[in-house]
């Protein structure tokens, strides 16, 4: 019996993707001295947004996961964020860079910043190839239109969106038009399902939370990736020590406290996010003695207390159902400001 020259990694259950700029890497690029700070910077200079590389560390500990990395930065700087990314201790599957320089070599001038003909078919191109029953959780930030790209996306592999709302969507968007056939061909391979369990918006803006109440549920604006962590706790995608663990180096290196740590977790609560369970798996979990959570002392009575409110509260209401969104609508409002819409093809 011959053996086979090789063994397969077997198929993703789960696939992550993430933006680097302001949702991975704390980055400015809000004027030109930022800009080139930031082009120059070394990969050791380059910090990354407390909790997000424990967080990716934790969800890829299952061996059935894939993470896909796509980043509005260009390409010249593959090198230093693979080599940050490396220092972080975060493997990845899929990394895709903007080509700024052929961009601008082509004169589209509108992809420089525009994300919606850059990001929107990158991740429908790689979600083509991804197994029809992989589940997907998406993490980007407010600085850009990741929430409407990102909703966009599971609502065109749901089918929610019609051949006639992604025309008037990549009409406004400004769209060229090769990244719209790029889009639509990608699509239409893709066998209609409802993978998207989670979208993640890091608020680095602080934008308040009800601004993306049009995306419905599915959308969680997260302050910090603590709060991240518990509603994926509360989602099946991480285990209760492991939230723990992200909330440890939090704490440790980043100057986050009980008291942050706390009101991040009340901040959800507000919010109706379904954490009755996560409160009582993290109880449970800091219930035996453990050297790694000496600096979670305090939780319990604060988890303690959560759980007493959370008790006369009652049962929670089940989910709202998925709401439709209306993408014409919200373009517009998740456009660059200098946004000119639709010019010249190029």
């Amino acid at each position: 019996m011959s053996l086979p020259d090789r063994i397969d990694p077997r198929p993703p259950r789960r696939i992550y993707r993430w933006d680097l700029d302001k949702t991975y890497l704390q980055t400015e690029f809000d004027s030109l001295r930022d800009l080139v700070r930031t082009a120059f910077q070394k990969a050791h200079q380059k910090v990354a947004v407390p909790g997000a590389s424990a967080l990716i560390r934790e969800l890829s500990e299952n061996g059935d996961s894939r993470l896909c990395i796509v980043s509005g930065s260009p390409k010249q700087m593959r090198a230093v964020l693979e080599e940050k990314l490396k220092l972080d201790g975060v493997r990845w599957d899929e990394f895709v860079l903007k080509d700024n320089v052929g961009n601008l070599l082509r004169g589209r001038f509108r992809a420089l910043r525009g994300q919606v003909g850059y990001k929107l078919p990158a991740i429908l191109e790689s979600r083509v190839h991804a197994p029809v029953e992989a589940e997907e959780v998406l993490f980007g930030d407010d600085a850009e239109a990741d929430a409407f790209i990102y909703s966009l996306f599971a609502d065109l592999i749901a089918g929610r969106v019609d051949e006639r709302v992604l025309s008037q969507v990549l009409e406004a968007g400004g769209v060229y038009p090769d990244d719209a056939i790029r889009v639509r061909e990608a699509w239409k391979k893709i066998p209609v399902g409802d993978p998207v369990r989670r979208i993640f918006i890091h608020l680095d803006r602080l934008t308040p939370p009800a601004h993306f109440t049009a995306y419905g549920p599915r959308v969680v604006p997260i302050f910090n990736y603590f709060q991240a962590a518990l509603v994926l706790l509360a989602d099946g995608h991480l285990t209760a020590p492991q939230v723990l663990k992200i909330a440890v180096e939090m704490v440790q290196t980043a100057g986050h406290n009980i008291i942050t740590l706390s009101n991040s977790f009340q901040d959800l609560l507000r919010r109706g996010l379904p954490l009755q369970q996560a409160a009582v798996a993290l109880s449970q979990a800091l219930e035996g003695p453990n050297k790694l959570l000496a600096a979670m002392r305090p939780m319990p009575d604060i988890l303690a207390a959560f759980s007493k409110r959370l008790a006369a509260l009652g049962t929670p209401p089940p989910p709202p159902p998925v709401q439709a969104v209306d993408y014409v609508s919200l373009i517009h409002h998740a456009l660059p400001r200098n946004h000119k819409g639709r010019s010249k093809p190029g």
